[in-house]
């Protein structure tokens, strides 16, 4: 979904995310260096899809990004401005601005809550529109928009399918009028009937009320589908950028041609024709990454030279890709 360059949202700067997992008081330092000096921007109503496998740091950099874990190292850029300066005001601006749409529909809603009391609450906590009435007919609103029955707003969680949670979570999201949306996976716990669904709402929303979004997610396809521009992330890395279409079409790093590969094929005929690219070896623990490229370990192009530097994110025409043998 190739697109004109958009006015910059979010700049991601240099950023890592460190947990020290330390068990005891003399036992040695241990650092899980979930995201490692990772660098992005998401435009203006833009999609910008985050692809890699389980343990990437995908969903840390996604939280890291709302403030729900604290960077490291590295600044976070939103309108211009850097999150870990804001004062009182700028926060709460940021709040209400900035959500995220959590992987579990089943666990990111209090099932004592109705629909309604559900979406409404974000509305009260940040004082937006001024009577009960004007909230309720706010969520009825919501409900309509995400694909819902305004009469649902009276019913509680657990009545409802996970297809029908996650749009939920989506009118709960949209209460506040965000400009940008982190999306932690949001259709993976889904039944595959219902993925297509939710990915065409956002993409509804999106282009209504040009909100942005880093959509994260595993599967390649899903997430070209519905971004402007991909980043692969490999142990805490980012190893190739571009625009969606492009790297979808074009993979130049080893590993996102080895995610490529492993997407499903419907047609039996063609599927047999096509070689999966098998990787050897196991993901490095982010806890004692190797040395040089992250990615050596499990590369068939990998020599020497990979063991002695990480390599540098290089611009081929707006597709970046770290890798020494391109």
């Amino acid at each position: 979904m190739a697109d004109m360059e958009r006015e910059p949202l979010l700049v991601v700067d240099h950023v890592k995310t460190h947990f020290d997992v330390t068990k005891g008081l003399f036992s040695p330092k241990q650092i899980v260096k979930a995201v490692d000096d990772v660098s992005f921007t998401v435009g203006k109503g833009e999609t910008y899809g985050l692809v890699g496998e389980s343990g990437c740091g995908k969903s840390t950099l996604g939280r890291t990004l709302v403030k729900i874990y604290p960077a490291t190292a590295g600044k976070i850029l939103y309108k211009g401005k850097d999150i870990a300066g804001f004062n009182k005001a700028e926060e709460k601006e940021f709040r209400k601005e900035v959500q995220m749409i959590f992987q579990d529909p089943y666990a990111s809603l209090n099932p004592r809550m109705t629909v309604g009391e559900i979406i409404k609450e974000p509305m009260e906590i940040h004082g937006i529109l001024g009577s009960p009435k004007e909230r309720e007919e706010r969520a009825a609103e919501l409900l309509k928009i995400v694909g819902l029955k305004p009469d649902h707003i009276r019913r509680y969680p657990h009545e409802f399918s996970g297809g029908q949670r996650q749009r939920i979570s989506i009118a709960r999201t949209l209460s506040l009028n965000p400009r940008f949306i982190i999306c932690d996976e949001p259709i993976s716990a889904l039944d595959v009937s219902i993925q297509a669904q939710i990915i065409n709402l956002l993409k509804e929303i999106q282009d209504e009320m040009g909100i942005s979004y880093l959509f994260v997610a595993h599967d390649l396809s899903m997430v070209n589908y519905i971004s402007h521009r991909i980043g692969v992330m490999y142990l805490g890395h980012l190893v190739e950028e571009g625009e969606a279409d492009e790297v979808y079409s074009n993979p130049i790093h080893p590993y996102t041609k080895a995610l490529l590969s492993a997407i499903p094929i419907p047609d039996p005929d063609v599927a047999k024709s096509k070689s999966r690219i098998k990787l050897e070896g196991e993901l490095p623990s982010p806890i004692n990454p190797p040395e040089g490229c992250p990615f050596k370990g499990r590369c068939p192009m990998a020599t020497e030279e990979c063991g002695k530097a990480r390599p540098e994110m290089k611009d081929y025409n707006g597709h970046k890709v770290a890798c020494f043998h391109i």
